[in-house]
């Protein structure tokens, strides 16, 4: 199920155009899971995956159907860039005038 590397055949055509972008991606998280389930319907698994968070961490929520899971991963926030959004935005906190740099 994992999209594997580029140069691959089967995985270049399965990913197309994104097949080198999926396995730099999975170099640095897991394997790609299926983005799509038997229906032709997007995976919430695989949108999890996308965003970076781990395995089920909205996906294994008891309770939480596809739906609801991808309508959570579609209002949640990229934890990669919300970290470089604060570093962004954030304003430097000011120096403490008594303190003196050693």
């Amino acid at each position: 199920m994992g999209g594997g590397s580029p140069g691959r055949g089967s995985t270049d055509r399965r990913w197309g155009a994104y097949a080198s972008a999926i396995a730099r991606w999975e170099n640095l998280t897991r394997p790609a899971p299926a983005p799509t389930d038997a229906a032709g319907r997007l995976r919430a698994d695989f949108v999890e995956w996308m965003q970076g968070l781990a395995p089920g961490w909205v996906t294994a929520t008891p309770g939480l159907g596809r739906p609801a899971q991808l309508t959570a991963l579609g209002n949640g926030v990229v934890p990669q860039q919300a970290a470089r959004a604060v570093q962004l935005l954030a304003p430097p906190f000011p120096r403490c005038p008594r303190c003196t740099a050693p």
